[in-house]
């Protein structure tokens, strides 16, 4: 039997978008994920029972190669300014970042 290959992007949206939704930002998980800080999504990821255990190591390996990938799929269902907001905080924390590596920065407060 032939196992199906599905993208868990949708799922993960799906669990956990309501962060990035009518201009819900939270600044403080856009710095934990650009930090590369995924604990509490793996943590809900894999006890929601929807992914194998291979499943949510290769989202984390992912995720570890490029952090953005995470923000991107929590912003799938996001309006438009909450992305372009969204999108300019990553970019001010990746001007910023080599300077203070492991420092939370307050980009607008």
């Amino acid at each position: 039997m032939h196992a199906l290959h599905r993208d868990p992007s949708s799922y993960i949206s799906a669990m956990f978008s309501y962060e990035f939704i009518d201009g819900g930002i939270d600044y403080d998980s856009i710095e934990q994920i650009h930090r590369g800080e995924f604990d509490e999504w793996v943590f809900a990821l894999a006890g929601s029972g929807l992914f194998t255990n291979d499943e949510v190591r290769a989202m984390v390996t992912e995720w570890s190669l490029n952090p953005k990938v995470l923000l991107n799929t929590l912003l799938a269902d996001a309006d438009e300014v909450t992305a372009k907001r969204c999108e300019v905080t990553w970019a001010a924390l990746d001007r910023v970042a080599p300077f203070a590596p492991s420092m939370p920065v307050a980009v607008f407060g």
